[in-house]
């Protein structure tokens, strides 16, 4: 009997403005390309007036999922069916999985694929470590939660806004056992002794070599010291932290191919080709 053919693809994407310049399709096309699925990820730009009709389109269109980037992250959550316990800590979102039921599920996979470059490439468990984090934006929010639930001993955010600041440090005290302060950022901040992970979460080094204002001498061998800027994995502020030999260097390539390959899993049920993703990206980013 010849086996019916099918010319309908699978659709995901991500929803967000602006998204023309977001590179994470290109990585999905790719692994999608590898496991011979017929899938397609689409950039797809919402008005923010549109975004409840946009939330709907998903499930109207029978889309597996989609990521949710700038500026929705938070808006996004009051459209969904359910949002899963760390996610709805954080107040933001930044994916969408429709289930079998058509329900729509909000997930955070930001601070997931931190995690887990932290684990694989950091030979670390964050379980007991003591955490500096650089920065209180959706990027800090994710990777503290995460950190949190996954049983730091404390965490210590540092950032020049203190009204965000201290908003994350009460949120990860509030909602987690792990202790958590804040520290207003003037100047060259010094690392405190027996800090185990360093994280700059803050936006510093994306398109040029500058790097975030430390007090560098205080960087020390026993840490393991993370950015999360993707399109560059030597970032000064890593290059720094290895000059100054620490334990380990992470960077935020790892972290972006790490949560594309939650997600890859979570929407297509295949593990995730991550050496392709991962070179693809590469090649957008010309590294």
């Amino acid at each position: 009997m010849t086996q019916k053919k099918s010319f309908q693809a699978e659709l995901v994407g991500v929803l967000g403005q602006p998204v023309d310049e977001n590179p994470v399709g290109a990585m999905f096309e790719a692994g999608f390309r590898e496991c011979g699925i017929d899938w397609r990820y689409l950039n797809i730009e919402v008005y923010r007036e549109d975004l409840a009709d946009a939330v709907r389109g998903v499930r109207a269109l029978n889309m597996r999922g989609v990521h949710i980037t700038m500026p929705y992250k938070t808006d996004v959550v009051q459209y969904l069916d359910e949002v899963v316990s760390d996610a709805a800590i954080m107040g933001a979102v930044n994916t969408i999985c429709m289930d079998k039921n058509r329900r729509l599920i909000g997930e955070n996979t930001d601070g997931k694929g931190f995690l887990r470059g932290l684990k694989d490439d950091g030979d670390t468990d964050p379980e007991g470590k003591n955490v500096v984090i650089l920065g209180a934006g959706g990027a800090a929010r994710a990777i503290a939660v995460e950190l949190a639930l996954a049983g730091s001993k404390r965490i210590t955010i540092v950032n020049r806004t203190e009204l965000r600041g201290k908003d994350l440090a009460e949120l990860i005290k509030s909602k987690t056992e792990t202790e958590a302060s804040f520290v207003k950022w003037s100047g060259d901040y010094s690392i405190p002794s027996g800090t185990d992970i360093l994280v700059n979460a803050t936006p510093i080094g994306f398109v040029d070599e500058s790097k975030p204002p430390l007090e560098y001498g205080s960087i020390t061998r026993e840490m393991v010291v993370c950015d999360v800027i993707p399109n560059n994995p030597s970032t000064a502020f890593l290059k720094e932290a290895a000059q100054r030999g620490v334990k380990r260097v992470v960077d935020g390539l790892s972290m972006l191919v790490y949560l594309g390959g939650i997600n890859f899993k979570m929407w297509t049920g295949m593990e995730p080709p991550y050496p392709v993703m991962k070179e693809e990206l590469k090649r957008i980013f010309g590294i």
